[in-house]
């Protein structure tokens, strides 16, 4: 593997890893408002169950970016589920 190459796997898992934690903020907000009525729960259980029925090919590769990836993204936006569903009224 170049150096380049190196480089670029390295910010891509950087990237893998941050792009989910975006999820906290609207965790966060929704606490802090106490309400989850501007997320569409549509759109919240058609992600949610899109990166569940990704998450298994993401276990399986190889590819380290991709799997760290699923699991990050799974983990938050089931966060993002629970607390869309707390807050719904």
């Amino acid at each position: 593997m170049t150096a380049m190459s190196k480089i670029i796997l390295h910010i891509s898992l950087m990237a893998a890893i941050v792009l989910p934690l975006w999820n906290i903020p609207l965790i966060l907000n929704i606490v802090r408002r106490r309400s989850s009525k501007d997320i569409s729960m549509s759109w919240a259980m058609g992600v949610w169950v899109c990166s569940l029925l990704m998450a298994p090919a993401g276990l399986m590769s190889a590819d380290l970016v991709w799997r760290c990836f699923n699991i990050v993204n799974l983990t938050l936006f089931t966060g993002v589920i629970i607390v869309v569903w707390k807050y719904r009224g």
